[in-house]
């Protein structure tokens, strides 16, 4: 299978942008039932979210899942931390990462596979200003020089 049952539901775009992305792992997430099925229906933000390395464990902040409509009182607190399951090989190594300093825990996409709701984790080290517009120049380039081949293209 190409894509191995994998349906995204969500990513984290500007991590791109903000972030240089060294590392990804692939994490497991402790969720109650509704929002499950908030993941499911598409209503998760990442956008502001991070993970940390607390105890030998790894807690997810600030993602947002909208509580599910017919939840009602099984509902939880939508920005509640949640905990991340992973390899203790991995969460060693992550921590390492975070305490050599520089690198965080960014999640980059929340997906579905084989039913599961899994997160891409990525250790990051953060993009200074004069890199983010490097890396904007490059793209325009990039865009330009397409634009210009496809042009040549039509015209032969």
């Amino acid at each position: 299978m190409p894509n191995d049952g994998i349906k995204v539901i969500a990513e984290n775009r500007k991590a791109y942008h903000d972030y240089f992305i060294e590392e990804r792992y692939e994490a497991g997430i402790v969720l109650a039932g509704t929002e499950v099925k908030s993941i499911r229906a598409g209503k998760v933000n990442l956008k502001d979210s991070f993970a940390r390395v607390e105890d030998n464990e790894v807690w997810l902040y600030n993602m947002h899942i909208s509580p599910y409509e017919k939840g009602n009182i099984y509902n939880k607190d939508p920005l509640r931390t949640r905990k991340l399951l992973l390899n203790r090989h991995e969460i060693n190594k992550l921590g390492g990462y975070v305490q050599r300093g520089g690198y965080t825990l960014v999640p980059l996409k929340i997906y579905l596979k084989r039913g599961l709701v899994k997160i891409e984790l990525a250790v990051a080290k953060g993009k200074k200003i004069y890199d983010k517009r490097d890396a904007i120049a490059k793209k325009t380039a990039q865009r330009e020089m397409e634009k210009e081949f496809k042009a040549r293209n039509v015209t032969i």
